[in-house]
């Protein structure tokens, strides 16, 4: 298979870890016409997963539908629990992640997320992610049984117990198939596909890699900082395909460290609340935007010097299949 680039936008209500059913103000909406712009320079197609919030919202709505509408785009998934009804949980951190609720409660949830983006799209989404990456069997099943196809929440060689999440230190950092049974092994006959975001390291040798990041944090030399020695020796250099973190020559970097180890889909994700200076702890000054937008556009022009397509989730799993 061609390799392909894949960007996947989290839209989604203005607050940052505030995690409050009421608070819906979605003011970052209105930059995504400018975000959208440099990815139709390129010909990418990004695909915005959004929140019930958004849903909601008509205006939000009518601006990416007409996005979707004229093929720019791809529309998914993507369920914070706390905002999304009904809201039976009691408020707390651990319930933040959609994994750590009752089944039942986790499919009516994304019941009515699927129903609402059915009736404002007029078709079914296809794609979905989990909010906090709170992904697990129960999640899976849900999915599954209300017409996705394809997830992007497992985030390989990251443990996120410690937050009261799940670990995906040991998923796979290409593309599977999967049942909800087990999200976490390879099934060629799976129902499900897991499109993951591209995080690996500037070294060849991913497995060795991860196992040599596992047991450093799992032992008390971690506090001396010694993973951070390692990455400025680029012994074990980490790194997530996200302008949030990383600028655009590592970003580059990381691509072509995965395609070097034999990956053919990049999944470049971040979220469009970023582009809103002071909502969230990425950006705080209006100045900061162009150059956020400029480490984006740096792994868009890489992509398109070196002929790496750029898709949607739908369209990478529709052609990754019958591979898998």
């Amino acid at each position: 298979m061609q390799a392909c680039l894949v960007i996947t936008v989290d839209v989604e209500e203005d607050s940052w870890d505030q995690f409050q059913e009421a608070d819906d103000s979605l003011e970052n909406i209105s930059r995504i016409p400018r975000l959208q712009a440099l990815f139709d320079r390129y010909g990418a197609v990004p695909t915005y997963l959004v929140t019930y919030p958004v849903v909601a919202n008509r205006r939000a709505m009518g601006l990416l539908g007409e996005i979707c509408g004229a093929g720019r785009c791809e529309i998914g998934a993507h369920c914070h629990p706390w905002n999304t009804p009904p809201v039976r949980e009691p408020s707390s951190f651990r319930n933040t992640y959609l994994v750590n609720l009752p089944a039942d409660l986790v499919r009516e949830k994304i019941e009515t997320l699927t129903n609402a983006l059915r009736d404002r799209l007029g078709a079914q989404p296809l794609s979905f992610r989990a909010g906090r990456w709170g992904f697990g069997p129960n999640v899976a099943a849900a999915i599954r049984e209300l017409g996705y196809q394809i997830d992007s929440s497992i985030t390989p060689y990251w443990d996120w117990r410690e937050f009261g999440g799940p670990d995906f230190s040991d998923a796979p950092s290409a593309p599977y198939l999967f049942d909800p049974e087990n999200i976490l092994e390879v099934k060629p006959q799976g129902t499900l596909m897991e499109i993951q975001p591209t995080i690996g390291f500037l070294r060849d040798d991913f497995a060795r890699a991860a196992r040599m990041r596992r047991r450093i944090t799992q032992s008390p030399v971690a506090r001396f900082h010694l993973m951070g020695m390692l990455d400025r020796l680029r012994v074990l250099s980490f790194r997530w395909l996200t302008p949030e973190l990383w600028n655009g020559a590592e970003m580059v970097a990381l691509a072509k460290s995965f395609l070097r180890n034999g990956g053919s889909v990049l999944n470049m994700s971040f979220h469009s609340v970023t582009l809103l200076p002071g909502k969230s702890e990425y950006l705080q000054e209006e100045s900061q935007v162009p150059v956020f937008l400029s480490h984006i556009e740096a792994v868009l022009s890489f992509a398109a010097e070196n002929g790496i397509r750029f898709s949607s989730l739908q369209a990478a799993g529709a052609e990754l299949r019958p591979l898998l």
